[in-house]
């Protein structure tokens, strides 16, 4: 009985139900007002940040575009491409395939990264129609990409103000730390590491050794933006002090000591920037994974897996291959004198072959642990006169040193910045 009356009950409800929908569409038939259109936009088509144009900005102040048009600005988001920005602006396919033509001989439209600024101007009167598109390459240069009437692309250069900074510090750890427990820029740290590759064995620096460094710091429209060259640098290692000043002479410039020679030797003294000896040349030395006593007749940087692995000098690749000891290795003859090997690359970097000449400090290829390895590294063997040796331990030749005819100018230069060192203050520990 309750069952056929709930039924019932159920049958009665649809029913008005449906009465009423009919009552609805019966209505809206006879009086065909539209409602009101509700647009829930997909996330890519929300266009956000638009900037107030009264707010001040580089482009407007500086004339590049008029202070009457609407601003947008926004970051390059990954796989982000110049159509996939500009057809938000109603920007049709064919503008911006010619924009992307006409950009090839200015700025490379696919080398946009991730990250970096861009400005967008508009005018909104019947149409939104882009005035301009402005693509940040760094925090002082910008291409400008004009759309209106004709295409008009050009590269431009937002003025960069410097100023003189000093910098100094005993070493505790590394260099990296002290740095950054002395809150210097880090930029100063990768410019001290280079400075130096051929000089000081970062990786056995000790603690006590100290620095003092004069630098360039820049500023774009009152911010910094970064470091600019080291102008003179001094590196205290073991009592000794190691002097490296910025000299330019004629188109070239570079680091030289104070007796006038240049900071660059004919190779660099490790690979790798940043590592740790884990194992050093040795005649006789107990072998992790064959568990025998055998020569290491090279030097071992620990590093993580990936980390690029350099040439230290100038050569020409004579061997590039794997072999079941190895691994994955290149083998390097920069003259009739010196050779260099690098083993157990994860991988060797492409293009890097037999014949293949190379330059200091490229990247031939990737720590890794292939071959008898038992953790990532690169095992650094050296030759001279076709005879392995210490690399930590051999006297490389220098590079050459100042011209003749720049010699009187760089002294006037080495004095100044040797007193502004002497200046610079350091509580070194007894």
């Amino acid at each position: 009985m309750i069952l056929k009356l709930f039924s019932h009950n159920l049958r009665f409800t649809t029913g008005i139900g449906i009465i009423l929908l009919s009552l609805v569409l019966i209505s809206y038939i006879s009086n065909p007002e539209p409602l009101a259109e509700v647009h829930i936009p997909e996330e890519e088509d929300v266009v956000e940040d638009v900037i107030d144009s009264v707010l001040p900005n580089f482009y407007v102040l500086n004339g590049i575009v008029s202070d009457s048009l609407i601003h947008y600005e926004g970051s390059i988001k990954k796989n982000q491409s110049l159509s996939e920005i500009l057809l938000r602006f109603n920007v049709s396919y064919s503008l911006i395939d010619a924009l992307a033509k006409k950009s090839k001989d200015v700025f490379d439209v696919r080398k946009f990264k991730v990250g970096k600024k861009y400005n967008i101007f508009y005018s909104e009167d019947s149409v939104q129609h882009v005035e301009a598109f402005i693509y940040e390459i760094d925090a002082a240069n910008y291409v400008v990409y004009r759309l209106r009437d004709s295409i008009n692309i050009y590269r431009e250069r937002k003025q960069v103000d410097v100023e003189i900074r000093t910098a100094s510090g005993i070493i505790n750890s590394s260099l990296w730390n002290t740095m950054a427990d002395n809150n210097i820029d880090q930029g100063i740290t990768m410019e001290m590491a280079e400075i130096y590759a051929w000089a000081v064995d970062f990786y056995r620096i000790q603690k006590g050794d100290w620095f003092k460094v004069i630098y360039e710091e820049k500023y774009v429209e009152g911010e910094k933006v970064g470091i600019g060259r080291v102008l003179g640098a001094r590196f205290n290692h073991s009592n000794e002090d190691y002097n490296a000043i910025y000299f330019e002479q004629g188109e070239t410039s570079d680091y030289f000591d104070e007796n006038n020679k240049s900071m660059r030797k004919a190779f660099l003294k490790a690979p790798l920037k940043y590592s740790r000896i884990s194992s050093r040349y040795s005649k006789r030395r107990f072998h992790p994974v064959q568990k025998r006593y055998k020569p290491h007749l090279g030097t071992d940087y620990a590093a993580p897996k990936g980390t690029p692995i350099m040439s230290t000098g100038n050569g020409t690749i004579v061997k590039s291959g794997y072999s079941k000891g190895n691994g994955n290795y290149v083998k390097i003859k920069h003259n009739s004198v010196y050779a260099t090997q690098y083993l157990h690359m994860t991988k060797i970097k492409s293009g890097i072959r037999k014949g293949v000449r190379v330059r200091q400090g490229d990247i031939i290829g990737y720590v890794g642990s292939t071959g008898l390895a038992t953790g990532p590294h690169v095992c650094y063997r050296f030759w001279k006169n076709g005879k392995q040796v210490d690399a930590l331990k051999l006297k490389l030749p220098a590079s050459l040193p100042i011209d003749a005819k720049y010699l009187e100018e760089y002294k006037k230069v080495r004095d100044k910045i040797q007193q502004q060192l002497d200046e610079i203050d350091l509580e070194v520990e007894v």
